[in-house]
């Protein structure tokens, strides 16, 4: 069996950003890439193979507008919080940050796709931390699969939780059954230009700790 590429692997995990900014919101998404993506996240390992996902696709103009309406009205009073807080600590960087996640806030309702992973568990007050890990393993490594499968045919995304903090009128508006959690958001383009850096990230030997920890 031929060996894998590793430099053009390595250069898909490094350029897989969180794209916000740049993201065409003018360029159709085609459904056939969609389906051919979500596709290859479901190769994903996850919990005794039970495939407990549904991947709910939003590409009608009218019920993304609606989306992101609320996808709006959740996030943006916090971040604007948030960002007057960073803006008096005078933390440049993280007012940045705010300022990418209120420009896509204003504009997910004009994302050419949505896609919510949905996974068949609820999370109650009294669930079990390794229930609600064993959920969140399940769908997050096919996320980012997903993510990566963009990423390679030419489209960005950025994983979204914010509307999670308010989850109950997507899940009306989108008929999700109530048995299913919706477990992020992510919006999907093709991108404005190709080329993407690899991120600023600490020393990999300042994040690790052999056989404990001693830091």
């Amino acid at each position: 069996m031929a060996a894998f590429d590793l430099e053009e692997i390595d250069r898909l995990l490094t350029t897989t950003r969180a794209v916000r900014r740049r993201l065409d919101l003018a360029q159709p998404v085609g459904t056939d890439v969609l389906r051919e993506c979500i596709g290859l996240a479901t190769q994903a390992p996850n919990a005794s193979n039970q495939q407990s996902w549904k991947w709910v696709v939003i590409t009608d103009p009218e019920m993304r507008r609606k989306v992101g309406d609320e996808y709006r009205r959740i996030i943006v009073p916090p971040v604007e919080a948030l960002r007057k807080q960073k803006l008096a600590a005078h933390d440049e960087a993280g007012v940045r940050i705010s300022d990418s996640v209120l420009f896509l806030a204003e504009r997910m309702g004009q994302v050419p796709a949505q896609v919510i992973p949905c996974f068949d568990f609820r999370v109650e007050a009294s669930t079990h931390l390794a229930f609600t890990a064993r959920m969140f393993a399940s769908i997050y490594p096919a996320v980012w699969s997903f993510q990566l499968a963009l990423r390679s045919r030419g489209l960005g995304s950025v994983l979204t939780t914010a509307h999670l903090l308010d989850d109950a009128p997507l899940q009306r508006l989108l008929g999700i059954p109530p048995r299913y959690t919706q477990t992020c958001l992510i919006p999907v383009a093709h991108t404005v230009g190709s080329h993407f850096e690899p991120a600023r990230r600490r020393p990999v030997e300042e994040v690790i700790e052999w056989n404990g920890w001693r830091a």
